[in-house]
């Protein structure tokens, strides 16, 4: 008898849906696909900050066709995790009911990172690699 597992469903929450939540669907769908259906989502969403998909790239993945999406979008799906990655979003979100976990991560905005741009840059490749490396940690203890 073969056992048919169906992927567990990821959302990714933050307030607009152009970097952090954007970096860890990406990261999740590049890390365990084949495992896990990646979604994010903002509470105020925006667009797709070129930054993070400039950062993504430099580690080999393309989040290009990406969008900002409203959190409205998924409020009548069953999520099997709801992440915040952020603490606005936290504080904002709504409750998924249908979520078996809901579970918050806190990382600080790469967009609101001042100075050269180069500077701004290396804050957004320390949030990416902080996403990347909480995601690989948590991932097998969070599903």
């Amino acid at each position: 008898m073969m056992v048919i597992r169906m992927k567990q469903k990821v959302l990714f929450v933050c307030t607009g849906n152009s970097c952090r939540s954007q970096m860890a669907e990406g990261f999740l769908r590049h890390i365990a696909g084949d495992k896990y259906e990646a979604y994010s989502a903002g509470t105020h969403p925006s667009t797709l900050n070129p930054r993070a998909t400039e950062v993504m790239r430099e580690v080999g993945i393309d989040i290009s066709g990406q969008r900002s999406k409203s959190l409205d979008e998924f409020l009548d799906r069953d999520m099997d995790i709801v992440i915040t990655v952020c603490d606005h979003a936290k504080e904002t979100c709504p409750v998924f009911p249908n979520a078996n976990k809901t579970l918050h991560w806190s990382f600080s905005d790469p967009a609101e990172a001042g100075g050269s741009e180069e500077e701004i840059l290396q804050v957004f490749r320390k949030i990416r690699d902080q996403i990347h490396n909480k995601i690989k940690l948590e991932l097998d203890k969070v599903c």
